[in-house]
């Protein structure tokens, strides 16, 4: 007997048991329903049955040859996606949304160059990304726009059954991860989290090191966003130029809308590549979780004076009298159940070299970096394997010692990939899972666990440090979901 089971802005689903066995194998997928709704459908289904979405949305479809998507945002980043995809056989570039011309004209220049057709446009304004994801003909959508548009995007893709491979930021509100979590939990369409940093060779070795044992039980962890950004880039109509002096309307790229964050908010306001790959060596979301923080920041001084010493600045420039809220450094430490602090570092507008600051230390000895991936650049100390006791070693010999499979796999494919290689594992990872109907490694619970770190950051400094608490996004589920993350050495 056919009975209503949910229903919510996504649609109504049905639960009928006997329908339910026979959808699930695919040559008895009705003709008149089309894939994307009956994912939809099949999502609900799976909330009145108690099962996993990602087990229903597996179950339903047929693995694909080749994944059709759609890019929303196709500036320096969203172009180094597309370079990456049209290097793939089994990926079909469909569609571009972006209200940027220059940008997409960019874009479509590394699909002719590659000899592929030129996407269909969206650029009628920044809603325009609405008629694309309409699109009957698209698997997927990756998203590469400033950061407040990460969340309504992807939300608007769960809406139309599109899959989202979301980049990294951190969340303007704390609800936009909720929103997220339950958008996909409803609908059963799964969410990745596009954080390259969690594939970087080094990173990936010392995670084979953690699963060994070698640095014993995990105690402390330490990462962060260390990078000058000051010299953005500004467009004076014809030429690109290194400044930072200039942003907003006169920015360029991310100028148009990275810098306004450093006048308008302060906090942790880009954790993901610190706090994500030391996430995934103490099991975070998968046996363990994160429970509580606390943000302090420094003085704001250094865009300021970045821009009144600059040469195309000056003590008189109309940005030299605006007063930026981000503290040149922001630390943030966080507590997990398990017992592991990590502290994250955020340091953009102040003159250092690039580091992430990785430090991953245990019971039996600890890695630390300082460097953006280079085996050689660190430090590393086992206890009883060192070859001399309280002194430092090169990392090198045991980083390379213990290669992850996937890099070994890989090297070869990654060769020329952004980022020294690891955004090619980031970019297989998507269209690998879709294409065989698996679940990503990087879900939609570490999206939003790892995105929430912002706005609490913000409500941290705002109440002078106040210990804030970390929700479950999981909503218990951490405790029997079992360590994943890159333990399939295929993608």
């Amino acid at each position: 007997m056919l009975g209503k089971c949910a229903e919510n802005e996504f649609g109504i689903a049905y639960v009928n048991n006997y329908s339910y066995f026979v959808y699930l194998n695919d040559k008895h997928m009705p003709t008149n329903v089309s894939r994307r709704k009956f994912v939809q459908d099949a999502g609900l289904t799976t909330m009145a049955l108690g099962l996993s979405p990602q087990f229903i949305k597996a179950q339903s479809s047929v693995k694909k040859d080749k994944v059709r998507l759609g890019i929303i945002g196709t500036g320096y980043r969203g172009q180094n996606h597309i370079e990456m995809l049209v290097q793939r056989t089994d990926t079909v570039i469909v569609a571009f949304a972006d209200p940027d011309k220059q940008m997409l004209a960019d874009a479509q220049k590394i699909l002719l160059a590659a000899g592929r057709p030129a996407a269909i446009e969206y650029s009628n304004g920044k809603e325009n990304f609405k008629q694309l994801l309409q699109r009957t003909d698209i698997d997927a959508v990756i998203i590469a726009t400033p950061w407040e548009w990460h969340i309504p995007q992807a939300l608007e893709a769960i809406k139309h059954g599109i899959i989202p491979g979301v980049e990294v930021c951190g969340a303007i509100k704390l609800t936009d991860c909720w929103d997220i979590v339950n958008a996909s939990e409803k609908t059963g369409v799964p969410v990745m989290c596009l954080e390259n940093v969690c594939y970087r060779r080094d990173v990936l070795a010392v995670y084979n090191m953690v699963r060994k044992g070698m640095f014993g039980e995990l105690l402390h962890l330490q990462g962060g966003y260390e990078h000058d950004l000051r010299g953005v880039k500004f467009n004076d109509g014809k030429t690109a130029y290194n400044s930072g002096v200039e942003f907003g309307e006169k920015g360029l790229s991310e100028a148009k809308w990275r810098t306004n964050h450093s006048l308008y908010r302060n906090g942790e306001l880009y954790p993901t590549h610190g706090l994500g790959p030391v996430a995934m060596m103490i099991d975070i979301n998968r046996g363990n979780t994160l429970t509580r923080l606390s943000s302090v920041a420094t003085k704001a001084r250094g865009l300021h004076k970045y821009i009144v010493n600059h040469p195309q600045g000056g003590e008189n420039h109309p940005n030299a009298k605006l007063k930026f809220k981000l503290g040149d450094i922001v630390t943030t430490t966080i507590q997990a159940h398990n017992g592991e602090t990590i502290l994250l570092t955020h340091d953009t507008n102040s003159p250092r070299p690039y580091n992430l600051g990785f430090r991953v230390q245990g019971t039996e000895g600890l890695w630390q970096d300082f460097s953006s991936g280079a085996f050689n650049a660190g430090h590393i100390y086992i206890e009883g394997v060192s070859k001399k006791a309280h002194v430092w070693e090169n990392p090198e010999p045991y980083l390379k010692e213990h290669d992850h499979p996937l890099w070994k796999r890989f090297e070869k494919d990654a060769e020329g990939a952004g980022h020294g290689g690891m955004d090619f594992f980031v970019e297989n990872a998507f269209i690998e899972c879709i294409k065989r109907h698996v679940a990503f490694p990087i879900d939609v619970y570490d999206l939003a666990t790892w995105y929430a770190i912002t706005p609490l950051s913000e409500k941290s400094i705002a109440e002078h440090g106040q210990v804030q608490e970390i929700p479950d996004f999981t909503r218990g589920k951490w405790k029997n979901r079992k360590p994943d993350f890159a333990m399939n050495d295929q993608f």
